[in-house]
């Protein structure tokens, strides 16, 4: 498509969305649709997140835009949706987001079941009840809280959602409030949703809120236009109040460091982390992707700085292949 044309559609597109809006769906739950995804087996998340994936996602738009998890589409080389009815529609990747968690696609022919409308979840707070959908199930849930989370792929996210009772298919299932209108997109199952370390099993949703301001970008141009955040290919789990790393990306910045599994983070700089969340702030703070990042480990004994050039994910990410 031609640049020119490629911006019109874009430009109508967001129109529709923040002037007219969607037609109403008679239930929420019409709108939600299987997502499956075949994953080259040389892509660099196969090993982590399998090579078929298959979760949900929520149709946003007439023309068949769905947003749903970043990860069940990410590297992929074929996409397929299927709507309520069981008719699987081919899709193209439009758009995948890190940041947020968001992955948007295109469905290639009609679905059944009207489009969700695109709500908030700013109103919504503990003890509120909500629907949640994935195919196949649907119910309601309770807002246990909001707070931040942290994910030790260097993922942070400000103010998650957490809901209980869990719901299996959690990948990409919508939340809507009370009125139907969609407030989160689903990311993961959790132990402990009140984060008090007693709390009830739930899910973990991203407010739909991260997604009109970076919408522009995704549709124009496949990825957010704002600096990408330091990455350092390295994935820390907590362990008896310690950071310790579990894996390395081959060839991303911590792996050309020297960095290894077993390596315990002790500080950012001069800065002692023994969290996630205080791990990736002090990370960002310091800049966008390329800035140096001086790290404090314990390594084979013997405490050492290490100081690594960061990166933009999207560059080790083979995604060329998908959009």
């Amino acid at each position: 498509m031609a640049a020119s044309s490629r911006f019109l559609s874009t430009l109508f597109l967001l129109v529709v969305l923040t002037v007219a809006g969607p037609a109403p769906a008679a239930s929420p739950v019409e709108a939600v649709v299987t997502v499956e995804a075949r994953v080259p087996a040389d892509s660099r998340t196969a090993e982590s997140l399998g090579t078929e994936r298959r979760g949900a996602g929520v149709v946003i738009d007439q023309g068949g835009l769905v947003v749903t998890i970043g990860y069940l589409i990410m590297e992929a080389e074929q996409v397929s949706v299927v709507d309520g009815r069981g008719s699987r529609v081919p899709a193209d990747i439009v758009a995948y987001d890190h940041e947020t968690g968001f992955g948007l696609l295109r469905a290639l022919g009609k679905l059944a079941g009207a489009p969700a409308r695109l709500g908030s979840a700013d109103g919504l707070a503990a003890g509120q009840r909500v629907t949640v959908a994935a195919p196949g199930v649907s119910g309601q849930a309770v807002v246990v809280g909001r707070r931040s989370f942290a994910g030790g792929w260097e993922y942070l996210l400000e103010d998650a959602l957490f809901t209980t009772p869990p719901i299996p298919n959690f990948g990409g299932a919508g939340l809507f409030d009370a009125d139907g209108r969609l407030a989160g997109i689903g990311s993961l199952i959790v132990g402990d949703a009140a984060g008090d370390g007693v709390g009830p099993p739930g899910n973990m949703f991203v407010p739909i809120d991260l997604l009109p301001p970076i919408l522009p970008d995704l549709l124009a141009f496949g990825r957010s236009t704002a600096p990408a955040s330091p990455w350092l290919g390295l994935y820390p789990e907590p362990a008896n109040g310690a950071l310790v790393v579990a894996r390395v990306s081959p060839g991303g910045p911590a792996d050309a460091a020297g960095i290894r599994p077993g390596d315990v983070i002790l500080g950012v700089g001069d800065e002692p982390v023994r969290r996630l969340e205080a791990l990736w702030r002090r990370v960002r703070a310091l800049g966008p992707a390329g800035v140096e990042v001086r790290l404090k480990l314990l390594s084979g004994g013997a405490v050492r700085d290490v100081v690594l050039t960061s990166r933009d994910r999207r560059g080790w990410l083979r995604l060329e292949r998908t959009y």
